[in-house]
């Protein structure tokens, strides 16, 4: 059997006892306009890049295959982190405002 020292350890209770945890968790601003620009502008430009192949608006239907993929990338990361943004702020267990990356 291996011996483990418990001493120096981390708990889930001394994690939970610190009380800077709960007056540093406030939402950051920045961060999250930034994820909801991203999710916007990704699915105007899903929209429009699909509206643009199907209807040959602004060139060929590669035109607006591209647009769509361009709107694709910039979707992704946006609903990504407007959705962990959305569920620390109803306190949902295992999300936090700390998840989301600084600027």
């Amino acid at each position: 059997m291996a011996y483990v020292d418990h001493a120096f350890s981390i708990s889930d209770e001394d994690v939970m006892m610190e009380s800077s945890y709960s007056l540093n968790n406030r939402p950051p601003i920045k961060e999250i306009a930034l994820a909801l620009s991203l999710l916007v502008f990704g699915t105007l430009g899903i929209l429009l890049g699909i509206i643009m192949a199907f209807n040959r608006v602004g060139g060929d239907t590669a035109h607006g295959i591209f647009f769509a993929i361009l709107g694709s990338i910039l979707f992704i990361p946006g609903f990504y982190y407007t959705r962990i943004a959305y569920y620390a702020y109803k306190g949902y267990k295992g999300f936090s405002f700390s998840n989301i990356p600084p600027v």
